[in-house]
Parts: structure tokens; C-alpha cells; sequence
């Protein structure tokens, strides 16, 4: 049997490599390949992969995102993260996303090869050093409004700024950033942010 993939990466040169390399698996064929986030649903309804590789950081929607609305559209078809972000956050977010494995892009393609055929049959497959920090570093401890509010932070800008932004009032804005900044035991807002992102939670 062979099982019908579809990569979606921003990088032309790794997706090529990494259909290179599957397409040299004797049970495996790469049928479809996108570019960003927002084309993944609809060239796996026209492809009908068995399994979808995706990226994290793309375009449009991201990776995990994706990985959501395909769980959505067409639960069927199995996601294996493939990803250079090795954080656990991300492992834990794309779980709750309905992503079937997580592995990072300097796994040896035999080792990759195994992982999708091991999606395939059901199975879940997640790189053994990021599950073994997932554990270690826990939920994320910032509310969905403390995240949303750190993203848009990310973005710089006065906390007037990111008060039109997310459509609170700055004195709101002022204690959610408060809050994350003594959550992540951040110096400052840019230190939340960047705390927050290396773990992530954003």
C-alpha cells in the first residue's frame, strides 16, 4: 500500500529535499505541495493525502493553525509536524490541534521515513528530547487574554497602540502585561515576549 503525502513548507529548497527523499520510500508518494498555511486544506481535498507534513512557521495561517482547520475539514488525514522550532509549546499546542507527531527538520530521513509510516497506521510519534522538555516546562501559566495581549506586544509599539489592537482599554492592557511579566519572571515586556516565545506559549 502506498501512502500518499502531502508537504506543506514555506522553503521551496527543504520541501523539495524532504519530497526528494520520501519519494525515494518504496511504499510512499508525494502528492501534493504548498507554500503556506492557507493552502493546505484545499490541496488536501484535491490530493486526498494519507498523511500531511507540516511546517510551523508559514505564511498566511501557521502550522498549527493548519493543522486545526485540516483536523476540521478532513479528520482522515493524519498531520506529522515537521518543524526547525523545537519548542515545547509548540508540541503541545499542535497535540491539542489534532497533529498526529512532532518531529524536527534535522531528523535523519530514515528516522523521518519511520515516523510517517508510524502516523499512518494510527500511532503517535513525537521526538523523545521535546516531549522530555514538554513535561518539564508544563502548561503555558498566561490567560488566552495575557497571550493575545503579548502578541500583539510582540509588534512593539505604546500599550495605547496595542489597546486599539486586541480592543481593551490601557489601563487592562497595563495589568494583563503586568501579570505576564511576572508569570514568565520577565524583567520587562519585551522580556515576557521574548520568554514567551522561546517557550512557545504565543
Amino acid at each position: 500500500m502506498t501512502i500518499r503525502l502531502l508537504l506543506a513548507d514555506d522553503q521551496a529548497m527543504v520541501r523539495g529535499a524532504i519530497a526528494t527523499l520520501l519519494g525515494l520510500e518504496p511504499d510512499m508518494e508525494v502528492v501534493a505541495e504548498v507554500g503556506s498555511g492557507d493552502a493546505v486544506v484545499a490541496a488536501a481535498r484535491s490530493s486526498k493525502p494519507d498523511v500531511a507534513l507540516i511546517d510551523v512557521e508559514m505564511p498566511g495561517l501557521d502550522g498549527i493553525a493548519a493543522t486545526a482547520a485540516l483536523h476540521e475539514a478532513l479528520p482522515g488525514v493524519r498531520v506529522l509536524i515537521v518543524t526547525t522550532f523545537g519548542r515545547p509549546g509548540f508540541l503541545r499546542r499542535a497535540l491539542q490541534a489534532g497533529a498526529s507527531g512532532f518531529v524536527v527538520k534535522d531528523t535523519p530521513a530514515r528516522q523521518l521515513a519511520e515516523a510517517v509510516r508510524r502516523v499512518h497506521s494510527g500511532l503517535r510519534v513525537v521526538d523523545p528530547a521535546l516531549a522530555a522538555d514538554s513535561l518539564a516546562g508544563g502548561e503555558s501559566p498566561l490567560t488566552a487574554r495575557e497571550t493575545e495581549v503579548l502578541v500583539a506586544a510582540r509588534e512593539g509599539g505604546s500599550v495605547a497602540d496595542i489597546a486599539r489592537h486586541v480592543s481593551l482599554s490601557e489601563g487592562t492592557v497595563r495589568n494583563h502585561l503586568s501579570s505576564a511579566i511576572g508569570k514568565t519572571m520577565a524583567r520587562n515586556r519585551a522580556d515576557a515576549v521574548r520568554i514567551a516565545d522561546e517557550y512557545g506559549w504565543l
